[in-house]
């Protein structure tokens, strides 16, 4: 089973980064942050991922020409599929970490300003490390959401899973065999992933 590299392998640093810059910004003292973060995240959401994927290709490419440095519209499609659910995922990544910033204690953050850190620093060193270790599992259920969200960008033309699937029932005629190997091959990708992070949840879990 062949999946595009940066499909079902390379999205995660992507989307955890910029939902954690929105989880930054959603807990930032500055209105205009909280306003934006607050904004995208009910607004996108609350989207269809196939709209958002087919939106990307006509409304971003064939409307205002973005390519995304790929000259072959496969090459342009792939890009912004990544693109696509990275903004989607991004959503539910933020609010998952923002639910771990409200398990840590008040009080280390004004301890933390008391001693002169910035709200930057606050959040870096004190209030978000230890988030990720309160949000492991929730994360891991991202993960392995946006691993089979990954079918969606069949939508408009994507190489990947669903996409293959089809062409090959088209081809063999047998449906029920075809459809077991790939669902056979979503769970080698998501079950251990889970097995995994379900492990590193209880390790990295904070001790109250």
């Amino acid at each position: 089973m062949a999946f595009p590299p940066g499909l079902e392998a390379g999205i995660p640093c992507e989307d955890q980064g910029w939902g954690t810059l929105l989880a930054g910004m959603k807990v930032s003292p500055v209105p205009l942050m909280r306003g934006f973060a607050t904004g995208y995240v009910n607004v996108v959401r609350n989207i269809p991922l196939t709209v958002i994927i087919v939106f990307s290709s006509l409304g971003l490419y064939l409307t205002l020409g973005i390519s995304l440095g790929a000259n072959d519209i496969p090459g342009i499609n792939f890009r912004l599929s990544v693109l696509s659910l990275v903004a989607y995922t991004a959503a539910f990544v933020c609010e998952a970490l923002r639910s771990g910033i409200n398990t840590v204690p008040v009080g280390q953050a004004e301890a933390a300003r008391a001693l002169g850190l910035s709200f930057t620093q606050v959040l870096r060193l004190i209030v978000l490390p230890q988030a990720f270790r309160a949000v492991v599992n929730p994360l891991s259920n991202v993960l392995i959401a946006l691993t089979k969200n990954t079918t969606v960008a069949s939508a408009i033309g994507v190489a990947e899973a669903s996409y293959l699937m089809k062409g090959m029932i088209e081809a063999e005629a047998q449906l029920i065999l075809i459809s077991a190997v790939f669902a056979f091959g979503f769970i080698v990708l998501t079950l251990p992933t889970g097995l995994i992070l379900g492990w590193v949840s209880k390790k990295v879990a904070v001790k109250r």
